[in-house]
């Protein structure tokens, strides 16, 4: 423990926006096929160094069959939340959730990035008894503690019992127990993030384990079985106070991103396709009279495409969804990136007005149909999936797998795994970045990305931008 506040920690955005750029992003890789363990990949992300876009330093676990997703930092610039914050941690562990075994890992990255190492492993068993939940996916640092979602509930295929949120000690890694006082309507679960000084959570909704381990369950799309509400809930009580179902079309409601500046009642949400029509969407939320309302503010419809061209989960439709995946928020609340892993494209939308998001930037590479090449050259398979962005604003970097079955549903001829970058403009635009291409080890995807010091889907913020 420090006697003076982490540097890394920032009170609000903008002063987030101020510090030095990355020099490292951490990224996860996984092996889809569970014949290797996976691993943590340290990359050198600084322009001036000889390393630059090669990974430099890996960290491999003990154990194979993990599948890692989302992770999180120990602690983060929440720790300075004035009624119940830890100002004195530091932002040093990373903690990594196996969404297939429910084992976390906990890697020490004390002395800087090259010297990461495993420092704690939590056996899925653990989880289990403490809490009930099981399939860990989201980590979020929270001011008194660390917050983690599952997708699970109880028993071997995780239907026993919804999933929900527990609670990790944020210095000693042990599992605390669950976060639900009341959770109301909540049955399935995927995302989560909060407005600490306003006081509320929104979760999001994908499915239970059956619905998604094996792969898509075209019967389940079809009949509109998958998530399709965002629950509010009372912080501090722990309680669900509001659901809004958006229409069981709009099927899985995935990533929340509510504005940085906590002074700002509102956020962005990821629809992946609208059974109707293919079309993915974003959806806009926000507070007023004391209730949440939101609506779909973006759509981005689907590509037209030959039968032949289509993987066969596809070949009925005759068209490529966009697949909205992954979204994420630049620290000045200004632009909203969007994966369409389907089609291939990461756009860029000035959200300036979050009610009226208008389309900014725009590149393509990958792409089910499309199959988009690298500037560089360098075929890249699969689309845009899981995105950062740089605190300036500057770089947005995404790699490419989704999720192990579903990567081989709709990208049969495989994703090997790739990281890539786009510069950002200063009135928007978006250009790739012809000599960052991160090669990554044969037999290993990539999935989450992590950057030295936070970004913009790691860090919540206690006080207001001036």
């Amino acid at each position: 423990m420090s006697l003076r506040p982490d540097p890394t920690f920032y009170a609000s955005p903008r002063l987030a926006m101020e510090a030095p750029p990355e020099t490292y992003a951490y990224t996860l890789m996984l092996s889809p096929d569970f014949s290797q363990p996976d691993a943590l990949a340290v990359v050198d992300v600084d322009p001036a160094s000889g390393g630059f876009g090669k990974i430099v330093h890996t960290v491999v676990m003990p154990n194979k069959g993990d599948e890692f997703h989302h992770f999180g930092w120990n602690a983060c610039s929440s720790a300075l939340y004035p009624l119940s914050g830890h100002a004195f941690l530091q932002r040093r562990f990373l903690i990594i959730p196996g969404i297939r075994s429910s084992r976390i890992y906990v890697v020490d990255t004390e002395g800087g990035p090259l010297a990461a190492k495993i420092h704690k492993v939590i056996e899925p068993q653990e989880v289990f008894r403490k809490t009930g939940y099981s399939r860990p996916h989201t980590v979020h640092c929270g001011p008194e503690g660390i917050y983690v979602s599952t997708l699970g509930g109880g028993g071997a295929d995780g239907t026993d019992g919804p999933p929900g949120v527990f609670i990790m000690d944020c210095e000693t890694f042990e599992v605390v127990g669950r976060w639900e006082i009341d959770r109301g309507c909540q049955e399935k679960h995927y995302d989560f993030w909060w407005n600490l000084p306003r006081d509320y959570m929104v979760t999001s909704e994908w499915g239970l384990p059956p619905q998604f381990e094996n792969g898509v369950v075209p019967e389940d799309l079809l009949a509109n079985k998958y998530g399709h509400r965002l629950h509010f809930w009372d912080l501090r009580a722990r309680r669900n106070v509001q659901t809004i179902d958006l229409g069981e079309n709009h099927q899985m409601a995935l990533e929340v991103r509510p504005a940085h500046d906590p002074v700002k009642e509102y956020g962005f949400l990821g629809v992946v396709v609208d059974t109707t029509n293919l079309e993915g969407s974003i959806w806009t939320w926000w507070r007023e009279g004391g209730k949440f309302h939101a609506r779909k503010t973006a759509t981005i419809p689907p590509e037209p495409a030959e039968k032949d061209g289509l993987p066969p989960l596809l070949q009925g439709f005759g068209a490529v969804p966009p697949l909205v995946t992954d979204i994420d928020l630049s620290l000045d609340d200004r632009f909203l990136y969007v994966s369409c892993w389907g089609t291939g494209e990461m756009r860029q939308y000035d959200v300036s007005d979050p009610l009226q998001p208008a389309l900014a930037g725009s590149v393509h590479i990958g792409g089910i149909v499309r199959k988009a090449d690298h500037p560089s050259g360098k075929a890249y398979k699969g689309g845009p999936q899981m995105v950062e962005i740089s605190r300036d604003g500057k770089r947005v970097y995404w790699t490419n797998g989704l999720y192990s079955t579903w990567d081989d549903q709709f990208y049969p001829v495989g994703v090997p795994g790739a990281m890539v970058k786009a510069d950002v403009g200063a009135d928007g635009g978006l250009t790739l970045d012809e000599r960052f291409w991160v090669d990554v080890p044969q037999g290993y995807r990539t999935h989450q990305i992590r950057l030295e010091g936070g970004d913009c889907s790691t860090d919540s913020f206690c006080y207001p931008s001036v």
